[in-house]
């Protein structure tokens, strides 16, 4: 049964903080405890929480704003599911910040927060919604409304992450999985199976790597792949149901093909960076990038960057699998924080623009900033559309353009309406210094045209509102770097500490 928990409120009059020296109380009052305890434990609202909890009159649950600010420390300061669970009992400023004075108050088992977790894993399964997301998106605006902090400007940026799993070779990898199907077997099925499954569970999947000399490993490969397709189409009856049986699913069509009923092992070149990188955790994916390998996530973070603000507040987390494009993640994040916090100045790297975001970003009127431009190398020796100024409105067509020799030439929509036709006096183009750099092709009858799309017109408003920005103000984009401030920073995979929010950049 669902109860809110109120208790924290109501102080007792004696308690074993109380018994603190006054000069120690004052400390923890004022220690990262007593922020946590203000600014996040005290904003958490429980009730979306309620739907995890049985409606029959029953025993009350342990409190909903301790388990999940167990969670958001145990994230913010890397602890293990042991570390967290003796500093909440044994920690005065851990208790501190979950509301409790007595060291006798609150006990309950950590398997209440495993059973919590699965909880949270259902729901979540069940109907998209992740209550520790929603949490800290809501605590956030209460947060933003408390330190009247300016949402208008926020940047926004990525970082790759580890996931916590063993890097495996390739055989190795899928004798794990042959390993766990056997395990998922009943036992009349392992002695059908034994003789399949003998050379595969004998010890440990690495040690079937040692046996092996690199000249067999094609041979054994075509073996590997062989059983887990006779595998497949004899236990898909029994066991199709079963999360085990669909990573082998999974895992076969990520390494083998089959042309014209007969198996083929896929060179190493022809693995999907989405194809299962380990077992243990399925949505992990493989990435390159600047010349060093990740197999993890992406976590793409938005923060506010007002320089008028007191302190910066990260705003949005997203964790995705590490192949997923920044442009992707800008997309799937800006409804959410135009409605939340009034978003209007985006700014990004070069990875995060697209065709696609320039419509969503008019849409929502929110303006990207960023810091480069994805597309080939431009030669400095030409102009190009960004070079030219065009006022107007793409939407009803009504577009002018003004060269930068200072030619005015009004844009028409061609007649197919896919793109834009800019007619130039040739004669003036003749006589203009930099006609061997215009991008301007001369036509016949004394023309001189210009024609372009709607995305080369976004894609040029860009260009020139990152200048403006460089010429003003200096970049908006920087690296991510830690500073000491108020904040609430909820994370599944990365181990930022309490307290971390991230330095503005100097507009």
């Amino acid at each position: 049964m669902f109860r809110k928990n109120t208790r924290h409120w109501q102080i007792p009059l004696t308690s074993h903080v109380d018994e603190l020296p006054e000069a120690l109380r004052r400390r923890l009052e004022n220690s990262w405890a007593g922020s946590f305890y203000r600014q996040f434990f005290s904003r958490l609202d429980e009730g979306p929480f309620a739907v995890l909890y049985s409606d029959l009159i029953s025993r009350p649950n342990v409190p909903v704003n301790v388990l999940v600010g167990l969670e958001f420390l145990k994230a913010a300061n890397g602890w293990t599911d042991e570390e967290m669970y003796d500093r909440f009992c044994y920690d005065v400023q851990v208790r501190y910040a979950l509301g409790y004075r007595q060291l006798s108050e609150g006990y309950f088992d950590l398997r209440t927060l495993y059973y919590f977790r699965e909880r949270l894993a259902h729901h979540a399964q069940e109907t998209g919604e992740n209550l520790l997301e929603r949490a800290f998106e809501q605590v956030t605006g209460e947060q933003i409304q408390a330190f009247s902090i300016k949402s208008g400007k926020q940047r926004m940026d990525s970082t790759l992450l580890a996931s916590n799993i063993r890097q495996m070779g390739r055989i190795q990898l899928l004798v794990t999985v042959l390993q766990r199907v056997w395990r998922m077997l009943s036992k009349a099925d392992q002695q059908r199976y034994a003789q399949r499954f003998e050379r595969y569970t004998k010890g440990h999947p690495g040690q079937y790597i040692y046996r092996l000399k690199k000249e067999a490993w094609p041979e054994h490969l075509q073996r590997i792949g062989e059983d887990m397709r006779t595998l497949l189409q004899e236990l898909e009856a029994a066991y199709g149901e079963q999360p085990t049986y669909a990573v082998l699913a999974r895992v076969f069509a990520g390494h083998f093909r089959l042309e014209k009923e007969k198996l083929q092992v896929k060179e190493a070149s022809e693995l999907s960076a989405r194809s299962l990188q380990s077992p243990d955790d399925l949505e992990a994916a493989y990435r390159e990038k600047h010349g060093k390998s990740s197999r993890g996530y992406v976590a793409n973070l938005t923060e506010t960057c007002d320089p008028d603000n007191p302190l910066q507040l990260v705003t949005k987390i997203q964790v995705a699998p590490n192949v997923t494009d920044d442009s992707t993640l800008l997309a799937e994040a800006l409804p959410d924080l135009k409605e939340r916090t009034g978003l209007e100045e985006l700014y990004t790297d070069g990875a995060y623009g697209s065709a696609e975001n320039d419509k969503r970003l008019a849409e929502q009127e929110v303006t990207l900033i960023q810091s480069a431009i994805r597309g080939r190398k431009r030669k400095e020796e030409r102009l190009y559309l960004d070079d030219c100024t065009l006022p107007g409105d793409t939407h009803n067509g009504a577009l002018n353009l003004t060269c930068p020799h200072g030619q005015h030439v009004p844009v028409r929509r061609t007649k197919q309406g896919k793109s834009y036709r800019a007619t130039v006096d040739a004669q003036l183009c003749g006589n203009c210094p930099l006609q061997p750099r215009c991008p301007v092709q001369p036509r016949k009858h004394g023309e001189a045209v210009l024609l372009f799309t709607e995305e080369d017109v976004r894609r040029a408003q860009r260009r020139r509102r990152m200048r403006q920005a460089q010429r003003e103000n200096g970049t908006c984009v920087l690296p991510l770097k830690r500073a000491s401030a108020v904040s609430s920073i909820p994370s599944r995979r990365a181990s930022y500490r309490y307290g971390d929010v991230f330095e503005p950049p100097v507009c």
